[in-house]
């Protein structure tokens, strides 16, 4: 019952979360913003923010589909990346002072949580074949 479970959570988070980046309605979309400034700034945020969007539903849809784990955990891992880039890049948005996370902060972090989530997803798939 946890596998199904899972895979849920995460594609409710990553299907949610991407639908609102799709029509400004993510109130990540400033950090967004600053990040893409700060990153590529000859990328255009109006164009990149839908192809956020698009991405995260898509990391969200790919986790309901069995034997598609690794895809999954790949872009997954490429997301978090960028979505803990703006700890390092963003000090200013990210901390209050040193191991102090601003709201913004704490919401970078704990993706640590959907990341662990993921990589049991896919060990329990790997053990149940």
């Amino acid at each position: 019952m946890s596998l199904p479970l899972s895979r849920v959570s995460i594609f409710l988070i990553y299907f949610w979360f991407g639908f609102l980046k799709l029509f400004d309605l993510s109130p990540a979309n400033p950090l967004v913003e600053s990040l893409l400034n700060n990153t590529l700034p000859f990328v255009g945020f109006d164009q990149f923010i839908i192809f956020l969007g698009l991405w995260e539903m898509v990391i969200g849809i790919i986790f309901l589909l069995p034997k598609l784990e690794k895809v999954a955990i790949t872009v997954l891992v490429l997301h978090m990346i960028t979505t803990f880039m703006p700890l390092f890049l963003l000090p200013h948005i990210a901390w209050k002072g040193f191991l102090v996370p601003t709201l913004e902060g704490q919401y970078m972090i704990k993706n640590l949580i959907t990341l662990a989530l993921a990589v049991n997803i896919v060990s329990q798939t790997k053990t149940n074949k």
